[in-house]
């Protein structure tokens, strides 16, 4: 039986030393894109309203053609150096993504929301992958106290409304987490299925800011092989038949033949927390 740590709620900060693109015959190099226009990232920073509208659309041109490393390396060290997170759920898949945001920079900021409902091997999990992959500012960050008072006294707010669960613990506590950001790495894939079959290279969340989905059109054999081959830990839950992990309350095992997402949030109809809601402006 999983363990399940329903801890509470805190607000903690740890540091450790976690149209489809047809692929081209070779991926393009850095050297072939060049560098980006200083007016254009200076139009794309906070505040400037074109940024939800051109964005999008101009990084889509420029980078389409890079392999993920190279996109996020580009990304962290030329367009949104300094102004760049990942958003980590530490679970089944998202060692691989990490992996390669440590390798360019370990110092990247990695935002990982911790529910107070999430399995203990998740939290034992991400300590693990932090020191194995040095990565030096995993910012853990948990539901505001006094709201979670309010509104889920008994902690049962899950089994009543499952989507204000997911805004309270999950949609609010990172947008406070993502405040100063300019953009953010995350991992999901067009595999998952669902809403992310159509899943874009680049889109923008609710503020305004730059969501990246670098693996958007990876396989899953892929992404397996990537573990493999950098050797990496699997989540201790994958094993027992957690295909996408999320809070211990809503997700369950996938059964044979079922999609890889099916455990979660079983019965309802319900396959998203919400923080990845869609926007209107998409580019893949």
């Amino acid at each position: 039986m999983p363990a399940c740590d329903d801890q509470p709620a805190l607000i903690r900060l740890r540091t450790s030393t976690e149209p489809m693109i047809a692929p081209k015959d070779e991926p393009m190099s850095l050297d072939e894109v060049g560098d980006p226009d200083p007016e254009q990232l200076l139009s794309a920073r906070a505040g400037d309203p074109r940024r939800g509208r051109g964005e999008v659309d101009r990084l889509a041109a420029r980078y389409a053609g890079l392999d993920a490393a190279e996109l996020l390396r580009t990304l962290m060290a030329r367009e949104f150096f300094g102004r760049l997170a990942v958003v980590s759920s530490f679970g089944a898949e998202s060692a691989a993504v990490l992996a390669m945001v440590a390798d360019i920079d370990p110092t990247t900021p990695v935002i990982f929301l911790d529910t107070g409902k999430l399995f203990g091997e998740t939290l034992r999990y991400r300590d693990r992958l932090i020191d194995r992959l040095g990565l030096a500012d995993v910012r853990t960050i948990a539901p505001d106290l006094a709201s979670l008072s309010a509104s889920d006294p008994d902690g049962m707010l899950w089994l009543r409304d499952p989507d204000a669960c997911c805004a309270l613990r999950k949609v609010e506590p990172l947008e406070r987490a993502l405040a100063g950001f300019d953009s953010w790495i995350s991992g999901r894939k067009r595999y998952h299925g669902g809403a992310r079959a159509a899943l874009p290279l680049f889109e923008t969340d609710a503020a305004g800011r730059i969501k990246v989905n670098p693996l958007a059109g990876w396989s899953r054999a892929r992404v397996v092989a990537e573990l493999l081959r950098r050797d990496l830990p699997r989540h201790p839950l994958e094993a027992e038949g957690y295909l996408s992990i999320g809070c211990f309350t809503c997700t369950d095992r996938v059964g044979p033949g079922e999609p890889l997402r099916a455990g979660r949030w079983r019965g309802l109809d319900k396959s998203e927390c919400g923080i990845h809601a869609p926007t209107a402006r998409t580019r893949r």
